[in-house]
């Protein structure tokens, strides 16, 4: 009976993601709502209706494992290096100066609740990594710190809330008030619109055609390739910092990769990487606590809140 549970929990984890993306893609009320919000709505559910089998904290901790290492890979291979260095100066300006508040304010909030969050410090990692690379960083910061899978869920959770409601106002009145004072946006140049690394949920229609499917094995192997590079390195260090060494090894390697024009060119890698996050949303979901996530962490809250919004606010006086 415990295989039989335990093949139903793994069928679970990789094909949840796939029913979500085609209810996005389908319904777009549901759309809105976002994959990576409805994986863990799953994930915590089904880890909490007790039918995980004894082994379910093994499946768990190989499963989350397996799919933030291979998705790294599969994300970074889309990455055009070269065009870092052609960017307008004021994008990269701008990109640089947002991060720069990010951290600031990060740091601020740190100093003012590292006394009433428990390992604030890691909090405060995650929220540097999802405001400047958004959910893959989360992820991979989430593994590499060995953050509490409950207190990563809340954390994206209270980030999800607070940034659907700054969505809101963007989308409602936010035009309105800063053509008030700031130069109408315009497109310099089409092509910057990549769909290489577009998240439209669109693009994983035809991953299963021939033309497609063949190339994403190809990456798939690819990826194996970086992560046993990874480990390989990462034996080289003391045991307490080989996952860290691992995570950083992992976007190195796979960044090198992507230099090459044939790993670059190699068609929806991007959404596989995705695909293979909302796995690992999905099984850190299910390892939650449902008791722990439905109490409100005040502090948690408030220092996710000032990260976003105080970082805005300071990137818009930048």
């Amino acid at each position: 009976m415990d295989s039989l549970h335990s093949v139903f929990l793994i069928s679970f984890f990789i094909l949840t993601p796939a029913i979500i993306i085609y209810c996005c893609y389908r319904f777009p009320l549901i759309n809105k709502i976002g994959p990576v919000l409805l994986c863990y709505i799953a994930g915590i559910t089904i880890g909490n209706i007790g039918v995980f089998p004894d082994n379910a904290k093994q499946i768990q901790d190989i499963g989350s494992n397996i799919s933030i290492v291979l998705g790294i890979p599969l994300l970074l291979f889309t990455i055009n290096v070269k065009t870092w260095f052609k960017l307008a100066g004021k994008a990269l300006l701008s990109f640089t100066l947002g991060s720069v508040a990010v951290v600031i304010i990060v740091f601020i909030g740190y100093i003012s609740f590292k006394h009433s969050i428990p390992d604030a410090w890691k909090i405060a990692g995650m929220l540097i990594g999802v405001y400047t690379g958004g959910t893959p960083n989360l992820a991979a910061i989430k593994e590499a710190l060995q953050v509490d899978s409950t207190t990563f869920v809340i954390v994206h959770t209270y980030d999800t809330v607070f940034s659907m409601l700054y969505i809101i106002f963007l989308v409602s009145i936010a035009q309105r008030i800063f053509l008030k004072f700031l130069p109408a946006f315009s497109v310099v140049n089409d092509e910057e619109k990549n769909a290489k690394t577009d998240e439209d949920i669109k693009l994983y229609g035809d991953i299963f055609t021939r033309k497609i499917f063949p190339q994403l094995i190809i990456a798939l192997l690819l990826s194996t390739v970086v992560v046993a590079i990874s480990f390989g390195i990462s034996l080289v260090f003391p045991q307490q910092y080989q996952t860290m060494i691992v995570i950083l090894a992992l976007t190195t390697v796979a960044i090198l990769f992507s230099l090459s024009p044939y790993v670059h060119n190699l068609k929806r890698t991007f959404q596989f990487g995705m695909y293979l996050i909302y796995i690992f949303c999905t099984i850190v979901g299910s390892m939650v606590n449902v008791d722990n996530l439905i109490h409100i962490n005040v502090y948690l809250l408030l220092y996710v809140f000032i990260a976003i919004f105080g970082s805005l606010l300071l990137h818009g006086i930048f």
